[in-house]
């Protein structure tokens, strides 16, 4: 499964684009963020992706979680973002 890591600085139409992508392709995507500003990034990309999704009949949900990761040798929280696509009704 692939995993986005998502920065404070990372842009969100661009994260979007790659959610869309890899939720048609795939039907999941694995996103991680660390720190306010990267979390605020993550959320913002994801209702994008949504609007991504409409014309192909999809949409998405999410799972929030916490997620421990070694980041320079030090332990970091991160919120991780579980993404899965489903086929709306005709």
């Amino acid at each position: 499964m692939e995993t986005l890591r998502v920065s404070g600085s990372s842009r969100p139409n661009a994260v979007a684009g790659a959610i869309a992508a890899l939720l048609r392709s795939n039907g999941q995507v694995e996103m991680q963020a660390i720190g306010p500003a990267a979390v605020n990034q993550a959320i913002k990309a994801i209702a994008i992706a949504r609007g991504y999704l409409t014309d192909d009949r999809l949409d998405l949900t999410v799972q929030p979680s916490f997620v421990k990761l070694d980041v320079a040798s030090a332990e970091r929280t991160a919120m991780k973002f579980m993404v899965f696509s489903y086929k709306l009704d005709t």
